[in-house]
């Protein structure tokens, strides 16, 4: 009977012994793993480089700040200037002429503005009311003479000691010059008096683009030519006239295509013509 009561309280404490060791949370149970001396310690991580901030936009093209240059397409609507052998009109050649130079004009960044762009005739002054909103600026006429050598080319500014006349017969800018001088009703200034301040400046100019045109013209003149023209006589700003020869003795096509070097000895005149005002005025 004792033994069985011993057996039975030994039963007991070893449910007891196993009840308690249950108890005990695993983890605690379970001891931690060595670290291995020898394993490489963990990578560190990657850290990116800053991104490069984005290029700047390349700039724009510079503008030159240079002035406004007028184109005048001489004659249109019922005055058709110099014809031509084969029916061709200077008014047609002129106008085609003039938008050449100024999309090359353009192009290099000048404002260009023309005084007419269509079969229209302005009145003198009425172009010259165009080109004078426009102070500073420089007014180019564009013509094509009815005789002279074929390819050559003529830079004209107007000359006050010669009076503006009538003179029937005459061609080219001799016909335009000899128009009697028309008068506006009323304003501020003389039309007629306009360009006097202006003719030594727009005599240099001239002789600029003169020196321009008898590179790109063989057989140019080597200065420019002083006439009474009366398509500026009215300019405020300096101004030239531009004589294409000749309407008899070049082909439509062979005129046409002297408005790209036209341009080009306007371009290169305007810019030694601006330096040179710069460096006058110091």
């Amino acid at each position: 009977m004792l033994s069985a009561v011993r057996h039975f309280l030994l039963l007991i404490c070893l449910a007891a012994a196993l009840a308690a060791t249950a108890a005990i949370p695993a983890e605690s149970r379970i001891s931690s793993p060595q670290q291995n001396p020898e394993q490489a310690p963990p990578a560190p991580q990657t850290v990116r480089a800053p991104q490069a901030a984005p290029a700047p936009p390349a700039p724009s093209p510079q503008v030159p700040a240079g002035p406004v240059i007028v184109l005048d397409p001489a004659h249109g609507g019922t005055d058709t200037g110099a014809r031509g052998p084969d029916g061709v009109v200077e008014k047609d050649l002129v106008l085609q002429i003039v938008r050449t130079m100024r999309a090359e004009l353009e192009q290099r960044g000048y404002r260009v503005i023309t005084t007419r762009n269509d079969d229209s005739n302005p009145s003198y002054d009425d172009r010259a009311g165009i080109a004078n909103a426009y102070p500073g600026a420089v007014f180019v006429s564009v013509h094509i003479s009815s005789t002279g050598t074929p390819g050559t080319v003529r830079a004209y500014y107007d000359r006050f000691e010669t009076p503006v006349a009538p003179a029937p017969g005459s061609a080219g800018l001799a016909g335009v010059a000899a128009q009697t001088v028309n008068r506006p009703s009323g304003g501020l200034i003389d039309w007629n008096e306009a360009q006097r301040p202006f003719v030594d400046a727009s005599r240099r100019l001239a002789n600029l683009i003169q020196v321009q045109l008898t590179q790109l013209f063989h057989g140019s003149p080597l200065v420019s030519t002083g006439a009474a023209i009366r398509g500026l006589r009215s300019i405020n700003d300096p101004a030239v006239a531009i004589e294409i020869s000749s309407v008899s003795g070049s082909s439509p096509n062979a005129l046409a295509a002297a408005a790209t070097p036209l341009a080009r000895a306007v371009a290169a005149s305007v810019i030694a013509f601006r330096q040179g005002s710069a460096i006058g005025a110091r």
